[in-house]
């Protein structure tokens, strides 16, 4: 009877043991909850329902001849799929990232590999290549503009010293989203070199010299140590570069305002240019949700097979 009496009480503070555990489990987790509450709740405001939002009003004929606006289902998207001017758009953003992105992430990167030397100056020529970051990106189209304009800009001065006929950068199709992409590169490359630099000095310099004492050359150095160890910064880098670059519409409404027949037109300017302009807020919810239907292709990409590419150590 007493080995049953002693085994009841083990298995009773066993069970009063589990218990205790389990309460401060849940203690623990609904102070984490509480604690999150407050940014959940900014993130449900401003974040979901907004996206909400937009996506229930892409089913919608919301215009200026519209006073109440009604269900029309997908007609919003089949008149996006047959406007030449979207795919115009599409165009203009695809060519915009794919080159804006890689050149200026591969700018960042070098400028970032030459400022990692301790050399005289480098803080100054750190500041220098930073300093169009700081810049409210409306100023930074005031500067280009006044570069880029024909017989008085700065660059149809240098252009006539070379003995080369002067260029309509701005007015000129086939020159004006080119114009748009240097703006770009100028505007985010000193940016993004803040992170290759933070990045480059995580890296353990035991590692080049232990190669140096091998007789590696430089690049052999730069290909088998210096990038592998980049990649994860090199995976964020390009996340944000897309994202700021996606976002980047102020330098257009300055310069160009999306011409001229729509040459320098993205995506952004599009959305904003269909719900302030004409006014026809359903085909502007439908263009939003194009939009952030690539930016999530984008980020499944980049983060559920780019990032099984990198490594870490």
């Amino acid at each position: 009877m007493g080995k049953v009496d002693l085994a009841n009480t083990i298995m009773t503070t066993n069970s009063s043991k589990r218990k205790s555990k389990i309460g401060t489990l849940l203690t623990l987790n609904l102070q984490a909850w509480l604690l999150l509450l407050p940014s959940l709740i900014f993130l449900f405001l401003f974040t979901f329902y907004p996206v909400m939002q937009t996506i229930y009003l892409s089913f919608f004929r919301a215009d200026l001849g519209t006073p109440d606006p009604f269900f029309v289902g997908l007609e919003n998207y089949r008149q996006l799929k047959e406007d030449d001017v979207f795919w115009k758009v599409m165009k203009n953003t695809v060519w915009f990232l794919v080159t804006t992105v890689p050149i200026s992430m591969l700018l960042a990167l070098v400028m970032a590999l030459a400022l990692n030397k301790a050399i005289r100056g480098t803080s100054w020529l750190r500041t220098m290549f930073f300093y169009p970051t700081v810049i409210p990106m409306i100023a930074v189209a005031n500067i280009w503009l006044f570069i880029y304009t024909p017989d008085y800009g700065v660059l149809s001065h240098v252009l006539g010293w070379l003995g080369i006929s002067d260029i309509n950068w701005l007015g000129t199709q086939e020159t004006v989203l080119t114009a748009m992409i240097i703006v770009a590169i100028w505007k985010e490359a000193g940016f993004l070199m803040v992170f290759y630099l933070a990045g480059l000095q995580t890296i353990s310099k035991d590692l080049y010299e232990s190669a140096s004492i091998d007789g590696a050359s430089w690049w052999y150095s730069f290909r088998n140590i210096t990038l592998p160890l980049l990649m994860p910064t090199t995976l964020f880098v390009t996340i944000i570069a897309l994202t700021n670059l996606i976002k980047l519409v102020d330098h257009i409404v300055i310069m160009t305002k999306g011409g001229p027949d729509n040459a320098s037109n993205l995506l952004l300017y599009y959305i904003y240019e269909t719900a302030f302009t004409f006014w026809n807020e359903g085909m502007a919810a439908t263009l939003t949700v194009v939009m952030l239907s690539i930016l999530v292709v984008i980020a499944v990409i980049q983060i559920f097979f780019v990032d099984k590419k990198i490594h870490y150590s």
